[in-house]
């Protein structure tokens, strides 16, 4: 009877598992499809786009649609002004809520708490809602079509401060007054102490606003109306103007351009992926 009732328990544990795992292949699969059908469609020639039946594999391999993308919209130039963008938003921000994320963590003043919550508040307040007085100050400063108004507006986030300000608390206190007993000032706490030991963190905050600022397409469309000052997101979206009413022709082309797009975003979200699952685990509110 026992021996039944385990065997049994042995053949439903191995029923689950097998449906667990075609589960897992099937959201896998759905999930990469669309991933999919970028990669084949930007190496499809124009006329393998306009039949009636799609095609699962490029029946030619027309790497031609690349170097198009380069010739239609300065797509270089739009790449530069991304990289730039998404660069200096990272300092900018990083810098920001490393200062604050130490003051909430390590700081002792009145309302620190309050203060803190009211920041995490932010994080409910969506960047549509205040695009109209930022627009107007950006405009009374000079600074639309600048990088100035791409970057400067991004300076704090909210959530940075919130993955910082826990990265500091689990730092022992005592490490922070061996520091100061040595002679350290605050800044030196900071970036000499703190910055190495909250690495982790760092690391993934810096992936996160690369691949924010990467993927921007709202900010950067209502901040420049100089072409010299577009990025990718709205390059792509020119792209897709320049050849308007003959979008199914030039799809391979649209796609082409996006797949170029994505592969810094793949790219460093690859190599860092180790960080940002060390930082995420150690991001509980404390």
């Amino acid at each position: 009877m026992k021996d039944n009732y385990m065997a049994g328990s042995a053949k439903n544990r191995k029923t689950m598992m097998t449906l667990r795992i075609i589960g897992a292949v099937m959201v896998t699969l759905v999930m990469f499809f669309p991933v999919y059908w970028l990669l084949i469609s930007a190496l499809k020639t124009q006329s393998e786009m306009r039949m009636a039946v799609p095609t699962f594999w490029p029946e030619t391999f027309a790497w031609q649609n690349f170097a198009e993308a380069f010739r239609v919209i300065p797509y270089a130039r739009f790449f530069s002004n991304t990289l730039l963008m998404a660069v200096g938003t990272i300092i900018l921000q990083l810098n920001v809520a490393l200062m604050a994320a130490y003051a909430f963590a390590k700081g002792q003043f009145w309302g620190r708490d309050a203060l803190f919550l009211l920041v995490l508040a932010a994080l409910i307040v969506p960047e549509q809602v205040i695009f109209v007085p930022v627009y107007v100050m950006m405009s009374k400063l000079d600074w639309l079509d600048t990088f100035w108004a791409l970057i400067v507006p991004h300076g704090a986030s909210a959530y940075a401060i919130f993955l910082l300000r826990q990265a500091f608390k689990s730092i022992n206190n005592d490490v922070l007054e061996a520091a100061r007993v040595d002679g350290a000032g605050r800044f030196s706490i900071l970036y000499k102490l703190l910055f190495r030991m909250a690495m982790p963190t760092i690391v993934t905050m810096g992936v996160l606003i690369f691949i924010s600022s990467w993927n921007s397409y709202f900010w950067p469309l209502i901040m420049t109306n100089d072409n010299d000052m577009r990025v990718l997101t709205v390059g792509i979206a020119m792209l897709r103007d320049s050849i308007a009413g003959n979008e199914a022709m030039f799809f391979n082309v649209i796609m082409a351009s996006s797949v170029m797009a994505i592969i810094p975003i793949v790219l460093v979200f690859t190599v860092m992926q180790k960080h940002i699952v060390a930082a995420m685990a150690n991001s509980t509110f404390k």
